[in-house]
C-alpha cells in the first residue's frame, strides 16, 4: 500500500532532486558542482539516501555532489542532525546494537572494551563527521571507508559512506555546527 507519507517523501525528494537532462541520470560518484532546485542555506549538507548522493551546499541554488554509500533498509538515519565533532583517522567500535544483530561479524568486540585505532584497515576510514541531535550523538556518522567498491549502495548500519579522497574534501569543507539534512 502507498501511503500518504511514502508518497510525501518521493514528492520531497523529487522536488530537491538536482536538475539533470535524462542522459545525466547514471549513478557518477564522481565529485561534481551541480544545480539544486530547492533553495538550501550555503554551508548545509543534504543526503538522499535513494539516489546515493550527498549535496554540500556552496551557494544559493549550486552544490557540491557526492556519491555515497548509506544504510540497509531499516538502519538508515533520517533526519536533521549538526555535525559537532570531527576526526582524523578516528578510533571505532561498533555499538551494542551492531554487535548483537551480527556478533560473528564483529566477534572481536564481543565481551571486551576493545576500540579499533584509527587507519586503512578501520572501516571509518580518513575522516568522520558526527551527527548530533539536540547535543546528543545520534551514533550516525558521515565518513571514510576501506571498501570503497560500496559507494553507491545500501549497506551499511546506517551511516552515510564516502570514498577517503572524498571525505577528506568534504572534511575540509565544512565546519563544525554544519547542518545535515537526511531525507
Amino acid at each position: 500500500m502507498f501511503t500518504r507519507r511514502a508518497f510525501m517523501a518521493c514528492t520531497s525528494a523529487a522536488a530537491l532532486w538536482p536538475q539533470t537532462s535524462p542522459a545525466e541520470t547514471v549513478f557518477d560518484p564522481t565529485p561534481q558542482d551541480v544545480r539544486i532546485k530547492k533553495q538550501f542555506e550555503p554551508g548545509q549538507i543534504l543526503v538522499l539516501p535513494r539516489s546515493y548522493y550527498l549535496y554540500f551546499v556552496t551557494e544559493r541554488r549550486r552544490a557540491r555532489r557526492y556519491g555515497v554509500g548509506v544504510g540497509k533498509a531499516g538502519l538508515e538515519f533520517t533526519g536533521t542532525a549538526t555535525i559537532e565533532a570531527k576526526r582524523e583517522w578516528p578510533s571505532w567500535r561498533p555499538t551494542p546494537e551492531m554487535i548483537q544483530r551480527d556478533p560473528r561479524a564483529y566477534a572481536r568486540f564481543v565481551d571486551n572494551d576493545y576500540i579499533q585505532p584509527g587507519g586503512k584497515s578501520n572501516p571509518l576510514g580518513a575522516r568522520a563527521l558526527y551527527l548530533f541531535q539536540n547535543g546528543v550523538d545520534t551514533y550516525f556518522r558521515i565518513h571514510g571507508t576501506n571498501k570503497p567498491e560500496t559507494i553507491g549502495s545500501s549497506v551499511s548500519n546506517g551511516c552515510i559512506r564516502m570514498t577517503n579522497e572524498h571525505i577528506v574534501d568534504l572534511y575540509d569543507r565544512v565546519p563544525i555546527g554544519t547542518v545535515v539534512t537526511v531525507l
